[in-house]
């Protein structure tokens, strides 16, 4: 089970502030995204494309990386500011 966290825009994109995935043993970011895009499939995927993650408080930049249970996977989209 990965607890994955909706930030900004992503939170009202997909609806809800967090939610619970099960994915399968070793299973990537890349393959949890796709589980999220599934499941919200109206706005949720636009703001994918854009988004950062981090996974247990640490930045994902390589997809590929393995997801482990009991994870937290964080949405984070683009933050305008000044």
């Amino acid at each position: 089970m990965v607890l994955v966290r909706y930030f900004a825009s992503a939170r009202a994109a997909s609806g809800v502030t967090e939610e619970k995935i099960e994915l399968p043993l070793g299973a990537s970011v890349r393959e949890a995204l796709g589980v999220l895009r599934e499941r919200h499939p109206e706005k949720l995927p636009r703001v994918l494309q854009a988004a950062s993650f981090l996974l247990d408080g640490v930045a994902v930049r390589d997809h590929s990386r393995t997801v482990p249970d009991g994870s937290e996977l964080d949405v984070l989209p683009p933050f305008a500011g000044g």
